[in-house]
């Protein structure tokens, strides 16, 4: 379980394919009979948690691990254990033809309702002094568990980085999605801030969101 969490499966994925490449992990195990199984009957590569390799199968594993434990299917579960409690009813959540709903990749909701979970995580876990996540899980994830090869850290889907800041540099928590799309949280500051960008499956999508939060969100604190 720790293993899908960081990410650190040591199973072969290619999914720096190209999304629109058919050898892309992710795009086979979508159109798999079996996503869960094609997952873990991926060979080894090396042994797990010794590399981090991002993997949308973890993700989809983790899914399932949840409706397994829950008895609801995932949409469900996260209307009612987090997005009900934050106060988010507009969202979305696609499921692959095969009905299963896609864990890594599937989530749809506005900017808003996305910063409402950065806001939860700001303030220890909880919403209108209501706990709604627990703490001892959000000190996990402020807990680099591995190093991402790129520059990040990485803790539980989490990616970890200390950026600059007009005096000291700040600890940020990251949820990066294709395209440039981010959730940041600096639990340090109470800040949390939301982009939605467009450059699907560009090389330089990074380039934007880090842009974006070094030279005007960072910026601004005092």
């Amino acid at each position: 379980l720790a293993h899908a969490l960081d990410m650190t499966l040591g199973t072969e994925w290619p999914e720096s394919l190209d999304y629109t490449d058919p050898d892309n992990a992710e795009i086979a195990m979508e159109r798999a009979e079996d996503r869960y199984r094609f997952v873990l009957d991926r060979p080894l590569a090396e042994p797990p948690g010794s590399r981090w390799t991002y993997c949308g199968g973890a993700s989809a594993l983790l899914g399932r691990i949840i409706e397994d434990g829950t008895g609801q299917r995932l949409d469900a579960f996260a209307r009612d254990a987090l997005f009900g409690p934050l106060g988010i009813d507009a969202f979305h959540w696609h499921a692959g033809d095969d009905g299963a709903l896609s864990a890594a990749s599937g989530l749809r909701m506005t900017a808003r309702g996305l910063a409402r979970i950065g806001q939860a995580m700001a303030a220890g876990g909880r919403w209108n002094g209501a706990p709604v996540i627990p703490e001892a899980w959000l000190a996990r994830l402020r807990a680099s568990r591995i190093e991402t090869g790129f520059g990040p850290g990485y803790s539980g889907q989490w990616y970890l980085t200390e950026q600059p800041a007009p005096s000291d540099p700040v600890q940020v928590m990251a949820g990066m999605g294709n395209g440039g799309q981010r959730l940041w949280v600096a639990p340090e500051t109470g800040l949390v801030a939301v982009a939605f960008c467009g450059a699907y499956d560009r090389p330089d999508m990074w380039l934007t969101p880090t842009l974006l939060l070094q030279r005007s969100i960072l910026a601004g604190l005092s």
